[in-house]
């Protein structure tokens, strides 16, 4: 009989290996931290504030700490879809994604260590210019001027 061994695999990140200090305690803190921030913010408070009931924000938080878990830790515990409630938000442009962007990067930097940070980083980047996009094509603008936002531009 053979014996089965363990194997180990690195999870990779952007071609990154996922730093060990990146846990769901991490995820937690940031999704908490961020949406602190979001709902005193003078642009997207009124916007979530909108769309999320007082007494939905426990549900919302715990769905958003499984959509990061799964994007970062590439645990299988969201299984929705992010992008149709932000396509039926009336006015959500360019000003808002940048906001959130700011917002965001601020988290991740004061509760992350930095190759930690870099990697929320990234993928933020990457759904926001992703959302834009859909955005743009959703309500029949032209998308061929949307470029992705830089964090240098933030």
């Amino acid at each position: 009989m053979i014996e089965e061994s363990r194997i180990d695999r690195t999870i990779l990140i952007d071609g990154i290996p996922l730093p060990d200090m990146l846990d769901e305690q991490t995820v937690r803190a940031v999704v908490h931290g961020f949406y602190d921030e979001i709902r005193g913010d003078d642009l997207l408070g009124p916007v979530f504030a909108a769309e999320i009931a007082a007494d939905e924000w426990p549900a919302h938080l715990d769905k958003m700490c499984d959509f990061w878990s799964a994007t970062l830790l590439r645990t299988s515990r969201y299984d929705g879809r992010p992008l149709p409630p932000h396509l039926a938000i009336e006015g959500l442009d360019e000003r808002h994604f940048r906001r959130w962007l700011s917002l965001f990067r601020a988290t991740v930097r004061r509760l992350c260590p930095p190759e930690v940070a870099q990697l929320f980083i990234n993928r933020a980047l990457r759904i926001a210019h992703s959302f834009r996009l859909a955005i743009a094509f959703h309500r029949g603008e032209n998308a061929m001027h949307i470029l992705p936002i830089g964090e240098d531009a933030l």
